[in-house]
């Protein structure tokens, strides 16, 4: 069975960021799917993407749109909730209900705003592993994660070598490269440079009412690096809106229309200054940042290692990850590390919407003795 609860915890403690800066203290809101057994030993961390939420799979009630990844959890399914108990945690910046730029500043009694300091996949990992701490959860049996959600994964591989058993990260990378940045770049410009942002001090009511339009513009583009030539061509072709006439200036092509629909929409229900801290935590994440070389910080893993990339993925392309196996092979004592390269065209969101191609590796990997 599902078994959908959530939870929210708070904790009245500092938490010490890497840049220096210390939460004086936070909350954390999480999902849980599934039931854990007496030994507490068939934990699943599913680690979410950049405008994820804790909110992976099933339905809330009144609403007809699943969880992000429901096709990939539940019963029967890849992740199977008759068997595991599965956890997804709410990070740390983002507005679902964790602690973020919105919530009050302790000492200030005001929303932190431009003041809450800039966070790291680290520092996002750290808070978990409070929290699994706190709900007496020592060990995960996996911990998986695509996109940001597989920066998590892998810093849970290394910063937190003891925790889970096996670690599958999809369609992710070990260090954002400048390709992806540069895709970030034209949000963050979009956001800073709308007179509606007010230097962050806009009224969220009118956002979420009206929408921001330099963050409209940004996961417009957002939106090319998700997807391929490929696939593009499959999804609309050339096809024209039925009700605009052809030689009408404003008249649109099915994408266009399509990029209108998520451009505009996604404001409404993600916080600018959340997306801002979030996509700056991707940008500069980088898990040798700490370590000698790339292959110093993975001799640091544990786990079972299983890397699946998507041959048509842009923005995380597939030499991300097979620079890691590489480097993972050449180590004296290396841990085990399957890669994976799916054949696909989708592009990045293959991890989204193609499960069908990769489950029967991910079942094989959580099966395993």
């Amino acid at each position: 069975m599902l078994n959908l609860k959530t939870g929210k915890e708070k904790f009245d403690e500092p938490l010490y960021l890497e840049s220096g800066r210390i939460l004086s203290n936070f909350e954390l809101v999480y999902e849980t799917y599934g039931n854990l057994n007496q030994n507490k030993s068939n934990v699943i961390v599913i680690c979410h993407a950049l405008t994820g939420s804790h909110h992976a799979a099933g339905f809330y009630e009144n609403e007809q749109k699943p969880g992000w990844w429901d096709s990939f959890i539940g019963e029967g399914k890849a992740v199977d909730t008759n068997k595991f108990f599965v956890i997804c945690v709410n990070i740390l910046g983002s507005n679902f209900g964790s602690t973020n730029p919105l919530s009050i500043e302790k000492s200030t009694g005001r929303q932190y705003r431009l003041r809450f300091p800039v966070l790291t996949i680290s520092d996002v990992v750290k808070a978990q592993m409070k929290l699994f701490e706190r709900l007496g959860i020592k060990q995960a049996h996996a911990v998986i994660g695509g996109s940001l959600g597989g920066m998590q994964a892998l810093c849970f591989a290394i910063e937190f070598p003891n925790f889970a058993k096996n670690v599958i990260i999809m369609a992710s990378t070990y260090q954002t490269k400048p390709w992806a940045i540069a895709f970030n770049k034209i949000a963050i410009e979009g956001i800073l440079r709308d007179r509606e942002f007010k230097d962050g001090e806009y009224d969220p009511v009118d956002i979420a009412e009206s929408g921001l339009v330099g963050m409209a513009l940004g996961r417009m583009a957002g939106h090319i690096s998700f997807l391929s030539p490929e696939s593009m061509d499959v999804k609309f072709g050339r096809n024209y809106v039925e009700t605009d006439g052809l030689y009408e200036l404003t008249g649109r092509f099915q994408v266009d229309r399509y990029m209108e629909y998520n451009g505009h929409n996604f404001p409404k229900r993600f916080d600018p200054l959340s997306y801002l801290y979030i996509v700056k935590m991707m940008n500069i994440f980088d898990c040798t940042r700490h370590y000698d070389s790339l292959s110093d910080a993975l001799s640091q893993i544990r786990a079972r290692l299983t890397l699946i990339s998507f041959s048509g993925d842009i923005l995380f392309p597939p030499s991300c990850m097979k620079e890691m196996a590489d480097e993972i092979a050449k180590l004296e004592k290396p841990c085990e590390c399957e890669y994976i390269e799916i054949d696909s065209s989708y592009g990045h969101d293959a991890f989204l919407v193609e499960v069908d191609k990769f489950e029967k590796y991910v079942k094989r990997v959580l099966d395993a003795k």
